[in-house]
Formats: C-alpha cells, structure tokens, sequence
C-alpha cells in the first residue's frame, strides 16, 4: 500500500480535529470520567471473514482438469473505528486481505508472468474521513476518503457510478457492494432545504487518489476471474493502465451535484456527475494501424485508459398502494461515452483495438419491489418474502453497424443499438429470519446466457453468519484459446466458470 496520496487529506482531517477541540474541548479530568468518555464516544467494529470457493467446471486454459479444485481461499478483516465528539465524527475503515496459494492458483501462477498472490493479497486504509453538522444540523460536510452511493440497483449500475469497482478477486459476485467499490477522496457536503421537502448533494474529488483507485479493474492479468480464454495469460504485459492521459488524468477534479425530494409521494432525485467512464477501453497505437485517442501510447502498442464523461439523469421512487408494490426507476444520458471498434482488425485477432469511438448513451432501469405472501403456503416460509424485479437497458445514439461497435476489446461480439438485461431475485425466510435463502437470477434478453444463483444465509447469535452459494453461468459458449470469433459477450466470459461458494463470519 502506497500512503503518498493520502497525505493531503490527512492533513486536512488533522486541520479540522485541531480547530473542532480548540473551539470546544471536551475534558476528561479524572480516570473514572476518561473511562466513561472512551466508552461513550469511541467504538470499534468489525468481522474476521474465511470465504472458500471450488470450481464446479473445468476451466479450459490449464493442462489439468481443474473441476472440484479449490479456487479461492481468502480471510478477510475488517475493522472499523468511530469516534464522535459534539458535532464532529471521524471515521477510520481498514481491511486485511490474505489469499492462500491453492494448487489451481499455483497452475495459474505458473502460466501468467504476474505475481497472483502480489494481486489478491491486500493491505488498505479503505476509508478515513470526518462527519460534520453545521448551521443547526442543516449542513451536513463529509471530508476524506469515502464512498458515495447514488442509485440503488443490484447486479448492473445505473447512477451509481462516482466510484469504481474492484472485481478481480470475485467479480460482480460479491453481494455487498461496499466491498468491493473503490472509496475515494472527496469533499461531500448535502443541505438540507426542508421548505422544498428536499436536499442538496454536492461531491467534489479534488484528484489525490492513487492510480489504483479510478475505475473499474477487472482479471487482466490472468488469475481465477479473467474471462475465458485468458486465465493464466497477463494481458498487463502489452496492455497498461495509464492514468495520466489526456482525456482522463486522474489529477483532474471531477464532480457532481444531486437534488433529492418529494413530492405528491413520489421520491426522485436529479443528478449531474463528470467522471471518469467506469469501464477502461483500449486506446491503441498508430503503430499497429490503430486510430488513438488524442494522444497514443507509449508502448506502440496499447493501453487502458478511462475517459472523462458528463452524465445528467435522475430517479424515481413511487408506492402503489392499491398493489402493494415500489416502482422504481434510474435514468441517465452520457454525453460522449467511448466504446471500442473494429470487429475484424487485424484479420480478427485484435478486436476491438482499431480505436475508440464516442457516442451518447442512454442508459435505463426499471424495478419492481413487492413483498409475496405465495412463498409461506409454497415454501413454508415464516412470513412473506421479497421479489425484486429490474429491467436493464443501454441505448447508444446514433448507432450504426458499420461502426464496428464491440462489447469487449478483444473479442468481436458486436455491440447492439438496445442491450437489455432482466434480473430477478427472491428471498424468504425460516425460523425466525436465523435461515435466508435468496434466488438470483439474469438474462441477457438480447443475446442470451444468463445466470443463476442460489444462497442460503445462516444466522447464529449476534457474531456468526453463514453463506452458501452456487454461481451458475448459461448458455454461454465462450471464446477459445486462439479462436477468431465474433459472438463472445458478457456472460460467455464465465464460461466453464461455475463455483460453489462458502463463507464464513465473525462480528465483532
């Protein structure tokens, strides 16, 4: 872990402790009342985490027949720390990750020319930041490094996109999302407007983070989540991340501002956000007769990069009490969004890496919550579960064929004007809540291929908690070792990627 870019909020978060005590100190004077004043205002939380996952398929890249082997065996802590003085509140997150090196880590370990272990294992100041209420409790400021939640979709985001994501341990499976979402430096202050029934949000990421913290990062580099065929290949040895790069520097500023309200029952938000385009696309060189992004790579060949992009939207949140049912939406509109080109470059064997193009995109959800009474007399369930219903859609302007559009740089699977994606997720209840089993499942409505995830969560006491899981992928023929193909998308990645999963903790 590098400490270099956290030195500037630091010593802003030391700045306002100073000015907070010298303004208001609060005394301690003898031991029996520092007891109670460390009892009353400090608190540390927390869990020690196992999670083991084995493979239900063969994975094709290795030699062996990997099916059954154990494919993660990873502990986690996690400790958090709170303290709280008048109206001021710090907040200090950090988690320890350790992966053992199981025999099909070790085979791909062997294959790529990446330190896996380097990749999995971790050590991160996750979040330190300071709470502040000011003007009457009408001012609420949040400075440091944080994270910042707009939108509430499970699976594929919509809005909520100030943050990237970290998938190359577990992908998109995890179920919490503030797990595996990258905090960030920011300035974060809302004002609160209780004449209009609403509330004003303004972010602001005055550019400290380090490098590894913008975007999304995915198994580039050839480990146990890499999309089929790359396990065990480092795409990183031709293929950098640079974050410097004109279009997207991670030193530039970047922000937003929301609304949120109510009126006439209806909860909504507006949303204006300038980031940096979640996902990295390949910025190729002139060299190998790519068409580069304002300014080529160093390497003369190709590098990740993530544009800035300009997103307005907003959301909605309306019960229908004649169906007892929450509708919800999340709408956006990205000015410019870069995707990559070239389906047949290079005579197919470099897809994708003809260059980057820009459209508009609109970008659409659609959710339906309803608690169900059918899973007691069906499932024998303690009392009604919860069906969650939501309807993905991106929709790219001025879209056209010829434009070569691909889903993933390195594959030739054309983009589509509509991709849609349905996702369903239910989840009941026996012997008082201690045993919560969840369904989860998804279609690529466009494309086919899916998923489906079955889950039991154990509830013991207050600190045990355990979770089973089956990942199941469908109907997804994936690409092959050398193979130029032009129909591999998103859920043919994971072919021959199924797990079973197990998870084990304790809270503290």
């Amino acid at each position: 872990m590098s400490f270099g870019r956290h030195t500037g909020v630091t010593c802003i978060l030391s700045f306002i402790v100073g000015v907070v005590f010298l303004s208001g100190p609060v005394r301690a004077s003898d031991p029996a009342s520092r007891g109670s004043f460390l009892q009353d205002n400090i608190s540390i939380h927390g869990f020690f985490r196992q999670r083991i996952s084995f493979n239900m398929e063969n994975p094709i890249e290795t030699a062996r027949d990997d099916r059954y082997d154990i494919s993660m065996l990873r502990s986690t802590l996690y400790v958090e720390a709170n303290a709280r003085f008048n109206r001021l509140g710090i907040t200090a997150i950090t988690r320890f990750d350790w992966e053992y090196m199981t025999r099909y880590l070790r085979r791909l370990d062997r294959m790529t020319s990446r330190h896996l272990r380097g990749e999995y294992d971790s050590y991160d100041i996750r979040e330190l930041y300071a709470d502040m209420y000011l003007f009457k409790d009408r001012l609420f400021l949040r400075i440091g490094k944080q994270q910042v939640v707009w939108g509430k979709t499970d699976f594929f985001r919509g809005l909520d996109i100030i943050h990237g994501f970290d998938y190359r341990w577990r992908s998109f499976l995890e179920p919490e999302n503030e797990l595996v979402r990258k905090p960030l430096i920011l300035i974060n202050a809302e004002l609160q407007v209780p004449e209009l029934d609403g509330s004003l949000q303004v972010v602001v990421r005055p550019g400290l983070d380090r490098k590894q913290d913008i975007g999304n990062t995915y198994d580039a580099f050839g480990g146990r989540w890499a999309n089929q065929p790359n396990k065990g290949v480092n795409s990183l040895d031709s293929l950098r991340y640079n974050l410097e790069h004109f279009e997207g520097d991670r030193d530039d500023w970047t922000y937003g501002i929301r609304w949120s309200g109510r009126i006439a029952g209806i909860e909504y938000s507006l949303n204006y956000l300038r980031t940096f385009n979640n996902d990295p696309v390949v910025n190729p060189a002139a060299a190998i007769g790519g068409d580069p992004l304002h300014e080529g790579p160093e390497n003369d060949f190709a590098e990740f990069i993530y544009p800035h992009v300009d997103i307005v939207g907003f959301t909605i949140n309306y019960y229908i009490s004649r169906f007892d049912i929450i509708v919800r939406g999340e709408f956006s509109y990205t000015w410019d969004q870069p995707y990559n080109f070239g389906r047949k470059f290079r005579d197919g064997t470099l897809p994708g890496f003809a260059g980057i193009v820009e459209k508009d995109t609109v970008r659409s959800m659609v959710a339906f919550d309803r608690n169900v009474d059918w899973v007691k007399p069906v499932l024998g369930a303690c009392r009604p579960g919860f069906l969650n219903i939501q309807i993905f859609d991106t929709w790219i302007q001025e879209f056209e064929k010829r434009d070569e559009i691909v889903a993933a740089a390195g594959y030739g699977a054309r983009l589509h004007r509509h991709n849609t994606i349905l996702t369903a997720i239910l989840s009941w209840n026996y012997r008082f809540d201690t045993i919560n089993p969840t369904l989860a499942w998804g279609l690529d409505l466009r494309n086919g291929g899916g998923f489906v995830i079955p889950s039991v969560d154990f509830v013991w006491g207050d600190h045990w908690r355990f979770r089973i899981e089956y990942d199941w992928f469908y109907h997804n023929d994936g690409k092959k070792t050398g193979e130029v193909e032009h129909n591999a998308r998103t859920f043919n990645f994971f072919d021959n990627n199924d797990q079973l999963y197990f998870r084990l903790t304790y809270q503290f």
